[in-house]
């Protein structure tokens, strides 16, 4: 049996993390998988539920406040010192293959080229800023990888610019997942709208935001837009889901005193992380992805699907590769307060095109976006290396 070193950038349960517990724990009883994180969280109570070792050690991660605070000159001392610390808590153990969740994490592909150990870089991102990162990456990935994992095309394509050699050691895998948790039931549903929003009614429409809250998942963008339509129609609401890192708990104190000032406390709602989204999924009719940046993927758009919900997305990034427009949602220019403005009006006037979206949606995604299809190509990939 092989055994695989996962390391992954975070212990939280958004896209990336996901897609990483939905791999290890369909994976284990073939492979002996061991993951690496920097800290405890959701994402390592999961794991140890099903029995996944889990190793806590710096895993050298790269972000804007990094480079910012100009610690990046200290990079180099903290790859040795992490090498150092992941030899020593392995034991000797024979590790046949590093899988780096992510771009943002250096120590797998140093901890690989030293050992001499067959490196997975698994590319989660667009990078664009710092500019000085976005012209690294490319290097850094062809020079220090076996074999390169895109989860969208536009990810891929991103770092061909730079390096078109990549194309030779790399493939596209999508991110897949099943709906494991059936719908809830009518009565269900409308307790928890009720829970959520004070005197709705059950023709309202309630349009959903999932997603970690910062400044490129587009929750300003839905506000100003909702701002608009609430002028005009006081039967629709919005919800977002997601919570902020530690070092951002001030954009979620912006959110909320850009909703008071607006006056739509009774119109917002704000829920933290869920571990269990799909019950919010079912209470939502609308699903929004109004990233300001590219999505290298958009998970939060399948979920949508699966939970038979049309998704209103912007037109950049993994998103184009996900939602069908004008099939399974729409498609809206990026930043654009108006076409978004537009798209949501559309469906809210149209009961039929919101079902017919949700299950036309559906069908999408389970068949190009499916957990047996996403973890079939990994163990493929596993067993040729």
């Amino acid at each position: 049996m092989k055994t695989i070193l996962f390391i992954h950038q975070s212990a939280d349960l958004y896209g990336s993390d996901k897609t990483l517990l939905y791999l290890v724990e369909s994976i284990k009883d073939e492979i002996n998988p061991i993951v690496v994180l920097p800290e405890e969280g959701p994402l390592t109570d999961e794991l140890h539920k099903i029995g996944v070792e889990v190793l806590i050690i710096p895993v050298i991660k790269v972000s804007r406040q990094l480079i910012a605070s100009l610690d990046i000159f200290t990079i180099p001392f903290k790859v040795f010192k992490a090498v150092r610390i992941l030899k020593k808590k392995l034991n000797n153990r024979k590790i046949d293959i590093i899988h780096s969740n992510t771009l943002a994490v250096f120590l797998g592909a140093f901890y690989s080229r030293k050992h001499k150990i067959k490196h997975i870089w698994h590319v989660h991102e667009i990078i664009k800023h710092p500019k000085i990162v976005a012209k690294t990456y490319p290097f850094l990935v062809q020079k220090f990888s076996d074999c390169v994992v895109f989860n969208s095309k536009a990810s891929a394509e991103h770092l061909y610019k730079k390096r078109p050699k990549l194309k030779e050691k790399s493939i596209i895998i999508y991110n897949g997942l099943d709906r494991n948790k059936p719908e809830i039931s009518d009565e269900n549903k409308e307790i928890l709208r009720n829970k959520l929003f004070k005197n709705i009614k059950v023709s309202s429409i309630i349009v959903g935001l999932v997603g970690r809250i910062n400044k490129h998942k587009g929750q300003r963008l839905l506000l100003n837009v909702f701002e608009e339509i609430n002028k005009k129609n006081k039967n629709i609401y919005l919800l977002f889901i997601g919570s902020t890192t530690q070092s951002q708990t001030f954009l979620l104190d912006e959110l909320k005193k850009e909703i008071k000032i607006k006056k739509l406390n009774n119109f917002v709602t704000i829920v933290n992380f869920q571990k269990n989204l799909w019950k919010f999924y079912d209470c939502i009719d609308i699903v929004a992805v109004p990233t300001t940046d590219p999505e290298p993927f958009g998970l939060v758009a399948v979920e949508g699907m699966l939970s038979k919900k049309p998704v209103i997305a912007s037109n950049h990034g993994g998103l184009k590769e996900i939602v069908e427009h004008n099939k399974t949602g729409f498609l809206f220019k990026p930043k654009s307060e108006h076409d978004l403005k537009c798209k949501i009006e559309k469906l809210i006037v149209n009961q039929e095109l919101i079902k017919r979206f949700g299950k036309e949606g559906e069908i999408r995604a389970k068949k190009e976006f499916s957990l047996d299809k996403y973890i079939n190509n990994f163990k493929a990939l596993y067993h040729s290396l």
